[in-house]
């Protein structure tokens, strides 16, 4: 990966080849961590952070279902993350915050030491522009009361790190999981959407993460008049969608040309999809006024 200059850890920045723990930090061995993954952007004020409160809201969330009580405030970090942007001189990239159980204890109810850092660095188009191949994963998303679906634990991130070597495995270029009921449920790392004769359609919450680009994505969708419902979706009723697209911080809105074997539409990105990943890139990029609330320009 791109390195930048410097990560924040506990306060203070640090030369990204100095930022380490130690190897008996508890998130290293149970997975007793929370983070965010938020994007900034080149725009016409300078970068802009996507979001970011809403962001962090949810990092603290999630830091509430491990019991992680942080030294720092949301106000804090925030601030942090802005020192962070300033400090490596990209105009944009990717940025993940992580709140975690560190060294001091072992055994499964941790102890010791809270720590936190945030790090940023380039990071272009995940999944890349073109539609991908999805293959319907044998991993089941973990079932909702194993875990606290809208929270981002690290640990969670096997049941996704599963699902997609596998996919990378036979073929692929992504996962698609089903919840523990048969259903749709995401990707590994992203909301999914069907478009079916111009209507949207997403599955609805309770084993999948509260994406903020899905949130993003039903509110454009919604102000441009386009019908959203959220609904149990069955993996035949995405198979024969006339578009498939998912949405993620880091796969932004990227459209889904194949499911197993089988095409979606013409297999290229489709008009609904077209629109709102427009859309979507011009509010990121700050071309857009309607949603400049959404941006928080690092000056």
């Amino acid at each position: 990966m791109e390195t930048t200059d410097f990560i924040w850890m506990d306060g203070k920045l640090v030369r990204w080849e100095d930022a380490k723990i130690h190897v008996l930090t508890h998130a290293l061995h149970y997975g007793s961590g929370v983070f965010e993954g938020i994007r900034f952007y080149e725009t016409p004020k300078g970068a802009a952070i996507f979001r970011m409160q809403d962001h962090l809201a949810r990092l603290f969330h999630s830091a509430s279902t491990l019991e992680l009580k942080t030294p720092f405030s949301a106000d804090d970090i925030g601030k942090a993350v802005i020192e962070t942007v300033r400090a490596n001189k990209i105009k944009a990239g990717y940025i993940r915050p992580l709140i975690y159980y560190g060294y001091g204890k072992m055994g499964l109810v941790p102890g010791g030491s809270v720590n936190v850092s945030i790090a940023v660095w380039p990071w272009g188009a995940y999944l890349g522009h073109d539609a991908v191949k999805v293959k319907v994963s044998s991993f089941v998303r973990v079932h909702p009361k194993s875990f606290h679906p809208s929270a981002k634990v690290c640990g969670c991130y096997v049941n996704s790190i599963n699902a997609s070597l596998e996919a990378k495995r036979e073929g692929f270029d992504e996962a698609l999981m089903l919840d523990y009921k048969g259903f749709v449920a995401e990707g590994p790392g992203e909301n999914v959407f069907m478009a079916k004769h111009g209507k949207l359609f997403t599955p609805s919450l309770g084993s999948i993460l509260p994406g903020i680009t899905r949130d993003s994505i039903i509110q454009i969708a919604k102000d441009e008049g386009i019908s959203v419902a959220e609904k149990n979706m069955t993996v035949e009723e995405l198979k024969s969608a006339d578009e498939v697209f998912f949405t993620g911080t880091a796969a932004e809105v990227t459209a889904v040309g194949q499911i197993d074997d089988g095409r979606i539409g013409n297999g290229k990105i489709g008009p609904v999809t077209e629109k709102l990943k427009e859309i979507y890139l011009d509010v990121v990029h700050g071309r857009n006024k309607k949603y400049e609330g959404w941006l928080t320009v690092v000056s």
